[in-house]
């Protein structure tokens, strides 16, 4: 696996190798030894599962304080844009975000640690959603980052009017009401 991190620090790109032939290929995607290698210290308790069609907006989710989630992301059929924005208290990257398509042909993965808020859009017929995280979900303590708040100017590719989001995610306040985590 390929390991590399991005202009925020902490957040990573895996990229598991891909033996293939005629039939198709072998990948692994999660070794736990080689992760520590790279990012040590995350114990993962739990692997979620979802699955959305076309347009369909999720987040962008975190959960406060203790509660605060380390997550690795993976699409296992269809494509995404996955976005992470950086909420940890006393960051050179503060309220800053990156994105990166996430695909079952590119096989890619993104490691997103505990302090940031996380979402993504499907940009498939359809996308099935896997992920790991470090800490349990605590609804008393998940909050909703807006999506479209202007101080993040996140370019979620598809138009505005095709979105499909939850009325949570709907509700979801702006950056500068929220204390950093």
């Amino acid at each position: 696996m390929n390991f590399i991190e991005q202009d925020i620090s902490g957040v990573f790109v895996i990229e598991p190798v891909r033996h293939g032939d005629a039939r198709g290929y072998f990948s692994e995607v999660w070794k736990q030894e080689e992760f520590e290698l790279h990012i040590p210290g995350v114990k993962f308790i739990q692997d979620n599962e979802s699955l959305s069609t076309y347009g369909v907006l999720r987040g962008l989710h975190f959960q406060e304080g203790e509660w605060s989630q380390a997550k690795l992301v993976r699409v296992s059929q269809g494509r995404v844009l996955d976005v992470a924005v950086d909420l940890r208290e006393g960051s050179a990257t503060y309220g800053k975000h990156l994105s990166v398509e996430l695909s079952s042909e590119n096989g890619r993965q993104l490691f997103i640690p505990r302090g940031f808020a996380h979402g993504f859009v499907v940009l498939s017929e359809t996308a099935q959603f896997q992920y790991k995280v470090d800490n349990v979900y605590a609804p008393h303590a998940e909050k909703t980052l807006r999506f479209d708040d202007d101080a993040l100017s996140i370019d979620w590719i598809l138009p505005k009017e095709v979105l499909l989001l939850s009325e949570k995610d709907l509700l979801g306040v702006e950056l500068k009401n929220i204390k950093s985590i």
